[in-house]
């Protein structure tokens, strides 16, 4: 009865899984939004370095880790998969509730798999300083972890409610040296002009995106990293469900049911679509993506092109989309807060090879509190929408009488986050949902985009 499974550090993945390879049907192509043509490697080339555009465009299975890059990763990769036998207790449950703890990386999140490789790709390729965004700081903190690991500057644009919220991911990004601007700002057209029309924007990932990207292409030696929705994102995540494959075969399990929380969707990915690929091959799994009901992308939005940022600047994506400039309320996983979700994740949900739920902020909080007084860790705001999917997933093995399997994403811990639990406690929070009527008007702007082929 093994509370963790550990790997040796000689069975970290080497290769990255790519599942363009295994789609059951060709994606959408990424349009140029002035000609409405696929996107080439020769209209990213502004924002990334070569290696990451061929790794975005990659029709590849596999994709070689550099060794540079597997020598970081065992800074805290291998990550433990941990069983949550006191929650199953308190529960009741047949079901057995593992969990891949991508909360022991030195930020405590899953990002710094994207960000070391991002780092070391923009590196070797000359890059002397990176800009992007950060919702609830996740991103951020990794993309300043990792640039400090190999000697590049960093500015990072966070959306202005969670820069207000989190002040310590703000410190935590300073102390690696990076520098944190909080979003909309006045150091770009983009902020100034939603300043000049709303003074007290909460901003939104949106916003920070086109404020990063500016940032980037004005600046001389400078690129451009996102941490989540693209595919060279996603690939470098799948080192997650990689090794949670082998550390279940290692005890004999195999899960009958994948949950991640979904903002752009990269944790979810990156232990889900390991996954998939069985599931393509034939295996019986249900994978949930879940998502906060305030920001629900994948449950209503709709399945069209549209920019991934608030001002355009971005090409056209095939994704699940609530309209580029919404704005999500303020809930406190800032980390969901994206109007889109990751063209791969929406392919696969069109597929009906996953499906989606949606939460609400107080149910996810009393999940989040209820892990914290059974299995002691305190999970991030995000984490804590995959901690009550497996919670009623749980459930419903118990009312069945039936043996389940679960398997979520731990996608990061929330030992920054407990302003955001003191008010959950003293009952300052409230749920969000949006109506019919405001996503439709928030989907309206969409119209004269182009559609895709896949429905």
């Amino acid at each position: 009865m093994a509370s963790k499974i550990l790997l040796p550090e000689d069975r970290i993945p080497k290769q990255w899984y790519n599942i363009v390879a295994d789609l059951p049907s060709p994606m959408d192509p990424v349009l140029h939004p002035a000609t409405g043509r696929p996107v080439g490697a020769e209209d990213l080339a502004a924002i990334f370095p070569p290696s990451l555009i061929e790794q975005e465009m990659s029709q590849k299975r596999w994709i070689d880790i550099p060794e540079p890059v597997l020598e970081k990763y065992l800074l805290w990769r291998p990550t433990p998969l941990r069983r949550a036998h006191n929650l199953e207790r308190y529960l009741g449950t047949p079901a057995r509730i593992y969990y891949k703890d991508e909360g022991v990386s030195p930020p405590g999140s899953h990002k710094p798999n994207t960000a070391i490789p991002q780092a070391y790709f923009n590196k070797i390729d000359g890059t002397k300083k990176i800009c992007t965004e950060t919702g609830a700081g996740q991103w951020g903190s990794a993309l300043a972890f990792a640039t400090s690991l190999f000697g590049i500057q960093c500015e990072v644009y966070m959306v202005r409610v969670s820069y207000n919220q989190k002040p310590y991911r703000r410190i935590m990004m300073e102390t690696w040296g990076a520098t944190c601007i909080p979003s909309p700002s006045d150091r770009t057209e983009t902020g100034r002009s939603i300043l000049s029309v709303k003074p007290d924007s909460p901003g939104s990932l949106g916003i920070a995106i086109s404020e990063a990207i500016e940032a980037a292409i004005t600046q001389e030696g400078t690129r451009y990293a996102l941490g989540s929705v693209l595919n060279h994102v996603i690939l470098h995540q799948t080192v997650i469900g990689l090794e949670a494959q082998q550390q279940m075969e290692i005890i004999g399990e195999y899960p009958d049911v994948v949950i991640g929380c979904v903002g752009g969707g990269s944790n979810f990915a990156g232990l889900a679509f390991p996954f998939v690929r069985d599931k393509i091959k034939g295996k019986d799994i249900d994978i949930i993506a879940v998502e906060p009901t305030s920001c629900p992308t994948l449950t209503k939005g709709a399945y069209t092109y549209d920019f991934g940022d608030t001002s355009g600047k971005t090409p056209l994506l095939p994704m699940h989309t609530l309209g580029h400039h919404f704005v999500p309320p303020p809930l406190h996983a800032g980390g969901l807060r994206y109007h889109g979700i990751a063209p791969l994740v929406s392919k696969l949900l069109v597929e009906n090879l996953i499906r989606a739920s949606a939460v609400q902020q107080l149910d996810t909080f009393a999940a989040g509190l209820l892990w914290a007084r059974t299995e002691g860790y305190i999970p991030a705001p995000e984490t804590t929408h995959a901690i009550a999917m497996a919670i009623e997933e749980a459930k419903k093995a118990k009312d069945e009488g039936k043996e389940k399997v679960i398997l979520f994403s731990w996608s990061g811990h929330g030992l920054l986050d407990l302003a955001a639990y003191e008010a959950y406690m003293e009952g300052k929070l409230a749920n969000y949902s949006l109506s019919v009527e405001e996503i439709q008007e928030a989907l309206k702007e969409l119209e004269h985009l182009p559609k895709p082929k896949t429905t």
